[in-house]
């Protein structure tokens, strides 16, 4: 939660002395694959919350029906910063012809649903420790109960294995990336979309912050309970320590109200803010009080304390969503079922991170290596 170096800039708006909270947002305070069998419906019951049973107390955040749909709010959160698409893969793009598709840690199933939706043609596997998601769901979507740190069994491979905000939930990430890319297809697409503790480029967010205090709690608890968070600039050089290739990061952020300036920043901090105030008494609970032995009554207390951080305009906080370091977009014809590879990346993204690694081996000089925005198409040699 130190201040990082200097990348995309954030400007905060103008607000008065008399307008540092965010009061007009509600700143109240206030190993084969297991079939769903009765013992995995009865969840575990802790501190007011409900929690897997199967593989019970490996995931530290609840699965009841508030954090359910703070998980769908979430997905509107990443929808927007990646301009209403699913994710930055080829495989997202409506002509893509990718056949099966994996979506680990699924949670309640909103992007395999919304995916299969978009991409009939697609068989589309969802995996969670939790069997919460809809009995309802396109034909071409199925969800199994399983943990993705077990050895992985499946008869064929992927074309596309999607990870969307897995960190503190890996013990072993090395093993999960090298699982990824022995269950793709050759030119197959891993993408990770994950998370790193709050920051604030200005020194607004300090030590003596809650806020700051309850994530360092959450980060110590979860290396106590063999589920460290991952730095991320250590996720590229384990993704081509795996073998693959071409893999470029864009950077996001997620601020943690409306205190930026520019309006797709404010939007985005407006969303995130119910998305954190509403998250953090079950982000907090299970890990301090089984990792660090804390009490309920004090988990809430800081909980509390900290979602008023969250809404003080005067901290410019925000959640870094992967640090960028490189985009490499190219044309190359051996991707699953025969689609091109091009990425296009929008100005509007340029607030928020991805990594997109490719599994094949790409020729090291493409004849044209193009990147797109918006406005301009520039062509690199």
């Amino acid at each position: 939660m130190a201040t990082p170096a200097q990348d995309v800039v954030v400007e905060p708006d103008d607000f008065n002395d008399n307008d540092s909270s965010l009061g007009d947002v509600g700143n109240d305070g206030t190993s084969s694959t297991a079939s769903l069998y009765s013992s995995i419906l009865d969840y575990r019951k802790e501190n007011g919350r409900t929690y897997h049973k199967f593989r019970d107390g490996k995931y530290h955040f609840p699965n009841d029906e508030e954090e359910n749909e703070r998980l769908d709010l979430q997905h509107h959160i990443f929808d927007l910063s990646f301009d209403g698409k699913l994710g930055l893969s080829p495989p997202n793009e409506p002509e893509s012809n990718v056949s099966r598709v994996l979506d680990l840690g699924t949670g309640t199933g909103i992007w395999a649903m919304d995916f299969g939706d978009e991409h009939p043609g697609a068989e589309v596997t969802g995996v969670d420790l939790s069997p919460i998601q809809p009995q309802f769901v396109p034909p071409n979507v199925k969800f199994e109960v399983d943990d993705i740190e077990d050895s992985w069994t499946y008869s064929r491979p992927f074309d596309y294995i999607h990870s969307r905000m897995m960190n503190s939930s890996i013990s072993k990430w090395e093993e999960y990336i090298r699982q990824s890319y022995e269950n793709l297809t050759p030119g197959g697409w891993l993408e990770l979309q994950e998370f790193g503790l709050p920051l604030s480029d200005d020194d607004t967010l300090k030590e003596e912050h809650a806020l700051y205090q309850s994530m360092k709690h959450l980060d110590e608890a979860a290396a106590k309970t063999d589920h460290a968070f991952v730095d991320l600039d250590a996720l590229k050089p384990m993704l081509e320590a795996a073998g693959f290739v071409d893999v470029s990061e864009l950077r996001f952020k997620w601020p943690s109200n409306t205190w930026p300036r520019h309006a797709k920043f404010k939007e985005l901090g407006a969303w995130n803010y119910e998305n954190i105030t509403t998250g953090l008494q079950g982000f907090l609970m299970a890990a301090l009080t089984r990792g660090l032995g804390w009490k309920s009554d004090e988990v809430n207390v800081l909980a509390a304390q900290a979602r008023k951080d969250v809404g003080d305009r005067s901290i410019h906080a925000y959640w870094p969503i992967i640090k960028e370091r490189s985009v490499r977009a190219g044309t190359v014809k051996d991707g699953p079922g025969g689609f091109l590879r091009t990425e296009h990346i929008s100005p509007t993204l340029r607030n928020a991170a991805i990594l997109t690694p490719i599994r094949s081996t790409i020729p090291e000089q493409a004849d044209e290596r193009k990147i797109f925005t918006d406005e301009v198409i520039e062509i690199s040699d």
